[in-house]
């Protein structure tokens, strides 16, 4: 079970009621956590790419300057981070993952993809939780741009998984007819990542959570 909270909400500044996924704490703030160093935008150099088993088997790609004329959207959701940490009730402001699927729809037998970002930093996720509703690719939170320390120029955020999943600094997607472990999910991160089930873990997943061997 997870543990009731009460957040204010966005517009009316009521409380909600909310709660933590199982083994996490309520964090004031935000912190900083990554693997490496924090990598230095060159706007001119910036490209978002979407390859791999698309519908019309090109490759797609996108500029900085045309990446943020792409739809715009905003979603209240919650970010868990694995090391045990929520921060609830961010206002994430960015492209959907649907903009990006409506100008380079997948082929139809893809079945996961694999979120690419700098120095070759990869997540892979099943092709449902990518499309679903709330996937964004982030460039604001809270009305304001991210730092580069939490991902500008772009970083995904899957509200329904643990925040690894989402990784920051991304740079394409790749369309997938079969499953592949990403950079955490090689290194002993669970395949799937799910806070309410509490999977943080490879030995805790069960068949079929994985790709096959």
């Amino acid at each position: 079970m997870g543990h009731p909270v009460e957040r204010a909400s966005g517009e009316s500044g009521e409380a909600v009621r909310s709660e933590l996924p199982p083994g996490q704490r309520l964090q004031r703030g935000w912190p900083v956590t990554h693997y490496g160093p924090v990598p230095k935008f060159r706007p001119e150099r910036w490209e978002f790419r979407v390859f791999g088993a698309t519908a019309d088997g090109d490759k797609h790609c996108w500029t900085h300057e045309e990446f943020t004329a792409l739809p715009y959207t905003t979603v209240v959701a919650d970010l868990h981070c694995v090391t045990k940490f929520s921060m609830l009730g961010a206002e994430w402001g960015g492209v959907p993952a649907s903009a990006i699927l409506d100008a380079a729809p997948p082929a139809p037998d893809v079945t996961h993809v694999m979120v690419w970002a700098e120095y070759g930093f990869s997540s892979n996720l099943r092709l449902k939780d990518f499309t679903a509703d709330r996937t964004i690719f982030a460039t604001h939170k809270d009305g304001e741009l991210l730092t580069a320390e939490h991902g500008f120029p772009a970083r995904l955020v899957v509200p329904h998984l643990y925040a690894w999943k989402g990784p920051k600094w991304v740079r394409g997607v790749e369309y997938m007819t079969a499953d592949r472990r990403g950079f955490w999910e090689e290194r002993g991160y669970h395949n799937i990542g799910d806070p309410w089930k509490e999977q943080r873990y490879s030995y805790q997943e069960e068949p079929g959570d994985g790709p096959e061997l």
